[in-house]
C-alpha cells in the first residue's frame, strides 16, 4: 500500500511539472509577441521619457505616504495607497513590509488579502517560501471567513503533494475548509467539489492499466478511495446547497451502484431545508452591499431554526460584508459566548471584533470578560486591556467603562481573607493609575473627565470598606469626591452615609450628614428628613436639638432663596407676556395697514387692467413680493419703455364674471375654527373654486360650507376656508396638504386666528438636527420620488421621500429621505455623496436644516427684498394719487437675500450672486444731493 502511495504521489508531481512548464512557455511567448511590437526609436525614447517621470511622480507619492503614516499609523486608507503604488511600483520588499504593518493594524479584505497572497506564490522558489506561504494562508483565514481563500489555500497545496507527506496536508486543508466554510450555500458548494475532482485525480493514478488484474494491496487501496469520494458526495447532499440538484444527478453518473434509501432521504431533508431558505438567499444576491437589513432578516430565521453550525455561518457572512458594524459583531460575540461556549472560536471572534471596530468600547468590555470567563492568563488580558486604552475611544465615557471593567476584572481576582498580597496591591496602583489616567490624558484630550460623578474612587471606597475593613482610606476617598464638585448633591451625601451606615460608625455618619445639610442645594429637604430619622434612632437630646436647628435654618434659607427666585420667574414672565402683547399690536396694525394696501391695490388693478393685457397674466403679477411691488410702480411712473397709460376699460369676460359673482364675503366665524381648515396657494384662474374644492375634500367628511375668499371686483384671491361638521374631519382634511390642483401644491394647514397665537407655526417638518434623515442637492429637476427609493433602498429601509418644490409645484433639486435609523443614513451619505446621477453630481448630507429666520416671526413678516424704508399711510391707507416720488436712482433693490438650507448656498436661477456688506450704514443724503439727482431726470 505505501508503495502505491508513493508511486502515485510521483505521478501527481510529474503532472505538475508538466503543467508548470506549459504555463512558462506560453508566458514565454507572450512576452515575446509584446516585445516585437513594432515601435519606432522616437516612440520608444518618448515612451521612456514618461514612465520615467511617472516613476518619479509615484516615489515622490510613496515618500510622501510613508512620512504621513510614520505620524498616523492608524490611517487605514493611506495604508491601502502605499500598498496600491508599490505594487505598480514592483517594489516587493517594502510591498511585503507594508503589508505585513496593515496586517498588524486592521484586519485585510479579501482583495487585499488574495493580491498578496498571489504575489508571495509568484515569488516562492524553495520549500522553505512554500512554509511561509503556507503561514501567509494561515493568517489570512483568521481575519475573515472567506471561501475564496480557503479555496486559494486548498488548490495551492495541491502543488506540494510532491513532498513528502503532500497528500495528507492536502486533504488536512481541504477538510479544514469544509468545516470553516462548507456550510456556505451558494461558495461552501466549490470547496466541495475541488475537494472531489482532487480525490478523483488520485482515483485516477490507482486505477489499473487495462487488461491487468490489481494485487490485493492495490485492490485495497483503489477501494479505499472509492469509499472516500463517496462519502464526500454522500456528506454534500446531506447540506443545503443552491443547485444541489445537479449534484445529485452528478452522484448517480459517477457511482455504478444506485444511490442508498438513506442518502436520498438526506438529500431530499436537505432539500426542503434549502427551499426554505432560498428566498433569503435570493434577497441577498438581488441586494447591493452592504446588504445589513437582509442579512439581519436571514440571521432571525436561523436563530429560530436553531442550527448552531448555520446560524455561526450566517453571521461570519453578515460581518464579512459589514466588518465596521459594531452592533453585527456583538450580536455575533454574544451568540458564541451565550450558546456555544467553544474557547478558540470565542476568543478568536472577540479579536477580529475589536480590531475590525477597535472605537467601540462595548466590544472591548465582552472581549475582557471573554477571556476571564476562558481561564486565560492574566498577562494575556492585561495586554488586551492595555490594546484598548490605544484604541482611541471617541467618547471621554468610554474611558471610565473600559477601566471600571478591568479593575472588576482585577477586583475578582483578589483573595481578601489575606490581609495583604500580590492581587490587592495591583488592585490599588491599578485604582490610582485609573484616577491619574482620567485626570491627565482624558481630560487633556476631551476637556472633560468622562466621570463626573466619580464612579472609580466609589468603587475603590466601597472595596476599601467592604473587603479591605479599611474605613480611613475610603473616607479620605470620599473626602476627595466631594471636592470635585459633588458636595452639593444630596445623592452622593445619601451613598457616603449609607456606607459609613454598613462599614462606619454613628459618629462620621452624624458628621457626613451634618456637612450633607450645610452644602446641599439640590434636595435639601430629603437630607434633613434623613438627618433627624438617624437622631431619632441614635442621638441624645442634645444632637436631636442640633439636628433640629440646623434642618430648621438650613429649611428658611432655602424657603428664601425660592421666593426670590420665584419672584424672578414672575417677573421674567411678565416681560415676555408684554413682549408677546406688543407683538400682537404690531401685527394687528400691520393687518389693518395690509388692508387699506389691498383696497388700494384693487383700484389700481382695475385702473391698469388695459397696461397688464387679459386676466390670463394676472396670476403672474400678484404672485410678486412686496419688494417686486415697489418696481412695480416705479416702472410704471418712470419708466421709458413702458410708460404708465391709465384707462378705465375692462376687458368684457372680467366683467361679465364680476357681475355674476357676488362682492359680498360670508363673515368669517371664529367660534368654528376647530371644525375649519385654511387652504392656500390656490391658482387665481381656478374655476369655480367652491365647488372644486368639495369635489376635493368631500373623501374626507362632511362639508358644512366652503368659503373662497375674492376681492371686491370678484377676483379670486387664491385661499378659502373649508368648514366641517366634525373635527373628527379636519384631521383627515390636513392629510391632503400639498395635493396638486391644477398643476400647484395647495396648502392645507389649521384655522388658527394668529391675532390670539402669534406664535403658531404651520411649517411642519424639523428644523433640526436629524440623524436618521438625508438631505440631497444637486438633483435634477426631473428627478421622481421612485427614482430616489430605487436609489436609496439598497442602503436600508426608506421610511418616506419629500421632494422639495416651491409654491407654484415645480421641483428645486432637493429632496429629504428618511430611513429607519441612524446607521443607515449615515451609510447612505457614505455611498452616494459625489455620485453623479443623469449628469448632476449629488451632495449628500445629514439632515441639519439652518434655524428659521426672524423673518418667520410675526413681527418680522414684511418682506426682507427691499431696503425701503416703509410708508406711513393715512387714515385712508394710499391714496389714489399718493404715488412714490423717490428719483430712479434711489430704487435700488439690495443683492437678493442667500437661503442656505442643510449647509448648500441656494441662488435664484438666471441671478449673479452679489456680495453685500450687512454691517455698512447707508449714506446720509443731503437736499442738494436729492436735487442732483432730481436734476439728471
Amino acid at each position: 500500500m505505501a508503495a502505491a502511495v508513493r508511486e502515485e504521489e510521483t505521478q501527481l508531481q510529474e503532472m505538475e511539472e508538466e503543467t508548470e512548464a506549459s504555463e512558462a512557455v506560453g508566458e514565454e511567448k507572450e512576452m515575446e509577441s509584446e516585445d516585437e511590437g513594432e515601435m519606432g526609436p522616437d516612440a520608444s525614447d518618448a515612451e521612456g521619457d514618461e514612465s520615467s517621470d511617472d516613476e518619479k511622480e509615484n516615489q515622490a507619492e510613496i515618500q510622501r505616504l510613508e512620512e504621513q503614516l510614520s505620524i498616523n499609523a492608524f490611517d487605514y486608507n493611506c495604508h491601502v495607497d502605499l500598498i496600491k503604488l508599490l505594487r505598480q511600483a514592483g517594489e516587493l520588499v517594502k510591498l511585503r513590509r507594508a503589508r505585513q504593518k496593515m496586517s498588524e493594524l486592521f484586519p485585510l479584505t479579501e482583495e487585499i488579502w488574495l493580491d498578496w497572497l498571489k504575489d508571495e506564490i509568484r515569488m516562492a522558489e524553495e520549500e522553505s517560501d512554500r512554509e511561509k506561504v503556507y503561514e501567509l494562508f494561515e493568517k489570512a483565514a483568521k481575519d475573515y471567513i472567506c471561501p475564496e481563500i480557503w479555496l486559494e489555500y486548498a488548490q495551492y497545496s495541491i502543488g506540494g503533494i510532491g513532498s513528502q507527506g503532500g497528500i495528507e496536508k492536502v486533504r488536512e486543508i481541504f477538510d479544514r475548509a469544509l468545516t470553516a466554510v462548507g456550510l456556505h450555500m451558494t461558495k461552501g458548494a466549490a470547496i466541495w467539489e475541488a475537494y472531489r475532482e482532487f480525490e478523483n485525480a488520485i482515483l485516477g493514478t490507482l486505477q489499473p492499466a487495462p487488461g491487468s488484474v490489481p494485487t490485493p494491496e492495490q485492490q485495497e487501496v483503489l477501494n479505499a478511495q472509492l469509499n472516500r469520494i463517496h462519502t464526500l458526495f454522500r456528506r454534500q447532499l446531506a447540506i443545503p446547497f443552491l443547485d444541489m440538484e445537479i449534484t445529485y444527478a452528478e452522484y448517480g453518473e459517477w457511482s455504478d451502484k444506485p444511490i442508498p434509501d438513506s442518502v436520498t432521504q438526506l438529500y431530499k431533508k436537505a432539500l426542503q431545508q434549502m427551499e426554505k431558505s432560498k428566498p433569503y438567499e435570493e434577497a441577498l444576491l438581488v441586494a447591493e452591499p452592504p446588504k445589513l437589513a437582509e442579512y439581519q432578516t436571514y440571521i432571525d430565521y436561523e436563530l429560530k431554526e436553531g442550527d448552531p453550525a448555520r446560524i455561526q455561518t450566517i453571521f461570519e457572512r453578515a460581518v464579512a460584508e459589514n466588518c465596521l458594524v459594531p452592533d453585527m459583531w456583538a450580536k455575533l460575540t454574544q451568540y458564541l459566548d451565550r450558546q456555544l461556549k467553544i474557547k478558540d472560536l470565542v476568543l478568536s471572534s472577540h479579536d477580529r471584533a475589536v480590531r475590525n471596530c477597535p472605537w467601540t468600547v462595548g466590544l472591548w468590555k465582552s472581549y475582557l470578560l471573554a477571556l476571564e470567563r476562558h481561564g486565560a492568563e492574566h498577562k494575556t488580558v492585561s495586554e488586551i486591556f492595555e490594546k484598548a486604552l490605544n484604541a482611541g475611544f471617541i467618547q471621554a465615557t468610554d474611558y471610565v467603562h473600559i477601566w471600571q471593567a478591568y479593575l472588576d476584572y482585577l477586583r475578582r481576582r483578589v483573595d481578601f481573607t489575606k490581609e495583604s498580597s500580590k492581587e490587592l496591591e495591583e488592585l490599588r496602583s491599578a485604582f490610582a493609575r485609573a484616577l491619574d489616567y482620567m485626570k491627565q490624558d482624558v481630560e487633556e484630550r476631551f476637556s472633560e473627565s468622562g466621570d463626573p460623578s466619580c464612579m472609580i474612587m466609589q468603587n475603590w471606597a466601597r472595596v476599601e470598606a467592604l473587603h479591605c475593613k479599611n474605613m480611613q482610606k475610603a473616607r479620605e476617598l470620599w473626602d476627595s469626591i466631594m471636592t470635585k464638585g459633588n458636595a452639593k448633591f444630596a445623592n452622593m451625601w445619601l451613598e457616603y452615609y449609607n456606607l459609613e451606615r454598613c462599614h462606619g460608625d454613628a459618629q462620621h455618619c452624624r458628621k457626613a450628614l451634618h456637612r450633607a445639610v450645610q452644602c446641599t442645594s439640590d434636595y435639601p429637604e430629603h437630607v434633613c428628613e434623613v438627618l433627624l430619622s438617624f437622631e431619632r434612632v441614635e442621638g441624645t437630646l442634645e444632637d436631636w436639638d442640633t439636628a433640629v436647628q440646623k434642618t430648621e435654618t438650613k429649611l428658611s434659607r432655602v424657603k428664601e432663596q425660592r421666593a426670590k427666585e420665584t419672584e424672578k420667574e414672575a417677573l421674567l414672565a411678565k416681560q415676555e407676556e408684554e413682549k408677546a402683547e406688543q407683538r400682537r399690536k404690531k401685527k394687528a396694525q400691520k393687518k389693518k395697514a395690509g388692508r387699506a394696501g389691498e383696497k388700494r391695490k384693487a383700484e389700481e388693478e382695475e385702473d391698469d387692467e388695459d397696461e397688464w393685457g387679459d386676466e390670463s397674466e394676472q396670476p403672474a403679477k400678484k404672485h410678486r413680493g412686496e419688494g417686486d411691488e415697489t418696481m412695480e410702480t416705479e416702472s410704471g411712473m418712470f419708466s421709458r419703455k413702458a410708460p404708465f397709460q391709465k384707462t378705465s376699460q375692462v376687458p368684457a369676460a372680467q366683467k361679465a364674471r364680476a357681475a355674476a359673482r357676488p362682492v359680498q364675503q360670508v363673515p368669517h366665524d371664529s367660534s368654528k375654527d376647530h371644525l375649519s381648515v385654511f387652504v392656500s396657494n390656490l391658482p387665481f384662474s381656478l374655476q369655480d373654486p367652491e365647488q372644486k374644492l368639495r369635489d376635493v375634500f368631500q373623501s374626507c367628511g362632511l362639508i358644512e360650507q366652503v368659503r373662497p375668499v375674492y376681492n371686491p371686483q370678484g377676483t379670486f384671491r387664491g385661499y378659502c376656508y373649508v368648514q366641517f361638521e366634525s373635527q373628527v374631519f379636519v384631521q383627515e382634511a390636513l392629510k391632503l396638504d400639498r395635493k396638486e390642483i391644477d398643476g400647484r401644491p395647495m396648502f392645507v394647514s389649521p384655522c388658527i386666528d394668529k391675532n390670539k397665537n402669534p406664535d403658531f407655526k404651520v411649517f411642519k417638518y424639523s428644523t433640526s438636527l436629524e440623524r436618521h434623515k438625508i438631505f440631497i442637492s444637486g438633483l435634477p429637476f426631473s428627478c421622481t420620488k421612485e427614482q430616489l427609493e430605487g436609489m436609496f433602498k439598497e442602503h436600508g429601509t426608506v421610511k418616506d421621500i419629500r421632494l422639495v418644490t416651491n409654491r407654484s409645484g415645480k421641483p428645486k433639486g432637493l429632496a429629504y429621505v428618511e430611513f429607519e435609523n441612524e446607521a443607515q443614513a449615515s451609510h447612505a451619505v457614505l455611498k452616494v455623496d459625489g455620485t453623479v446621477f443623469q449628469n448632476h453630481t449629488l451632495n449628500v448630507a445629514i439632515s441639519n436644516p439652518p434655524r428659521r429666520n426672524p423673518s418667520d416671526k410675526p413681527e418680522s413678516s414684511r418682506a426682507m427684498g427691499s431696503m425701503m424704508p416703509p410708508q406711513v399711510f393715512g387714515a385712508r391707507g394710499r391714496g389714489r394719487t399718493q404715488l412714490s416720488l423717490l428719483p430712479r436712482a434711489l430704487h435700488r433693490q439690495s443683492a437678493p437675500e442667500s437661503k442656505t438650507e442643510n449647509g448648500t448656498l441656494q441662488s435664484r436661477p438666471g441671478e449673479p450672486v452679489q456680495e453685500t456688506s450687512a454691517t455698512a450704514p447707508p449714506k446720509q443724503m443731503s437736499n442738494a444731493d436729492f436735487s442732483r439727482l432730481l436734476m439728471k431726470k
